[in-house]
């Protein structure tokens, strides 16, 4: 399963990004990240890792993961990539998410909208996923461009 979705944002990149890039954020706007929670087992020089529980739910079933992963690309403003890197030495399934984020197209084709385009892309390679969580992964990006949108706009407290 290699899925990509794109969404239109309000917020430009450089409010959005920091969200992104920052995995214990997820559970904020992706309901499928379940939980995040950062762990110290990598030797030094190693980038962060953090514990995620991956959730998804379809009625009345529910199915959980849990992964250790590390962001492997941090180009600020751009992309942020997270993937699975278990320290157990056995063999895993690869598990890759991704957020990228460029400029909104403007109304006038001047580039000028201020808002910014995401495109999340959720990557698996085990054979446990099937067509009926493709909807569910779709409106989770949906509602999860709404609610980044809402956590990067700029306010009072923010």
């Amino acid at each position: 399963m290699d899925q990509q979705f794109s969404a239109e944002l309000t917020t430009g990149p450089d409010r959005v990004y920091p969200l992104v890039a920052d995995l214990t954020r997820y559970p904020e706007f992706l309901d499928i990240v379940h939980r995040v929670e950062p762990v110290a087992d990598g030797a030094e020089g190693e980038p962060p890792a953090w514990l995620v529980t991956l959730r998804a739910k379809i009625g009345p079933f529910a199915r959980s993961k849990r992964l250790r992963m590390v962001r492997t690309v941090a180009d600020e403003g751009r992309q942020a990539r997270f993937e699975r890197a278990e320290v157990d030495g056995r063999s895993h399934s690869a598990w890759v998410l991704e957020a990228s984020l460029g400029p909104a197209p403007s109304p006038t084709g001047d580039g000028g909208g201020g808002g910014s385009t995401l495109t999340m892309r959720l990557a698996y390679s085990g054979g446990l996923w099937s067509s009926a969580l493709d909807g569910l992964l779709r409106s989770q990006v949906d509602r999860a461009a709404t609610r980044l949108d809402s956590l990067a706009a700029p306010g009072p407290d923010r």
